[in-house]
């Protein structure tokens, strides 16, 4: 079983970390919820765009696990230690074959031009510095390589924004959920290229594939 720390004591990191690993025994249950009503068909979206070998950065319980192509090379890292061990049991029950490991999507231990896919679904929202995830995502791509991603994001309808500009404190507090980022901003500043962009829900929920240039 995986309990490596991978979160200077202290840190912003760190206490993600702990919010995480007190959440994965029943992270399953709460996210099937919002799937549900927000998020339907998005994972499968995502991994349906990823081809050779891909990364998935904090994937969670692995989640995604059932709907990469078997084209797919998966590698994946998630902060969590508690739930990359439920991500284990997943893989054990599915019989598929990825390298699921703990690790850090702000620093990310491969060499430039690994991947030709990295994924990320319902992660920018919470990994502390989202800006620095993107921009090692940008690196690990090979020239021509797409960043795939589901998130949830800042609405463009103002009255949608006002309702998140009050929550996001509690969220941010006690689940390092933050409601107010815009990933295009992140993608856009390393250089990615957008190649899709979808939006629903009063703009909440945004499907994008990036492209690295070649």
């Amino acid at each position: 079983m995986v309990r490596e720390r991978m979160a200077e004591p202290g840190s912003e990191t760190a206490r993600t970390q702990r919010i995480y690993d007190r959440t994965a025994g029943r992270y399953d249950r709460q996210i099937g919820f919002f799937e549900r009503v927000l998020f339907e068909g998005g994972r499968e979206w995502v991994c349906s765009r990823a081809e050779g070998d891909t990364l998935e950065i904090a994937f969670g319980t692995a989640r995604n696990l059932p709907f990469y192509g078997a084209g797919v090379h998966l590698t994946g890292v998630e902060l969590s230690p508690e739930m990359v061990v439920v991500a284990h049991e997943r893989q054990h029950e599915l019989g598929r074959e990825a390298d699921l490991r703990v690790g850090d999507a702000q620093s990310l231990e491969f060499d430039d031009g690994s991947f030709d896919t990295v994924v990320s679904t319902l992660t920018l929202c919470t990994i502390p510095d989202p800006a620095r995830a993107v921009a090692e995502a940008f690196r690990v791509l090979r020239p021509g390589g797409r960043f795939v991603l589901l998130e949830h994001v800042r609405s463009p309808v103002g009255p949608v924004r006002g309702v998140q500009r009050v929550l996001n404190p509690l969220t941010v507090r006690f689940e390092a959920d933050h409601l107010l980022r815009d990933p295009l901003e992140y993608l856009r500043a390393v250089g990615f290229e957008i190649d899709e962009l979808e939006r629903s829900k009063w703009g909440i929920v945004a499907r994008i594939a990036a492209v690295k240039p070649g």
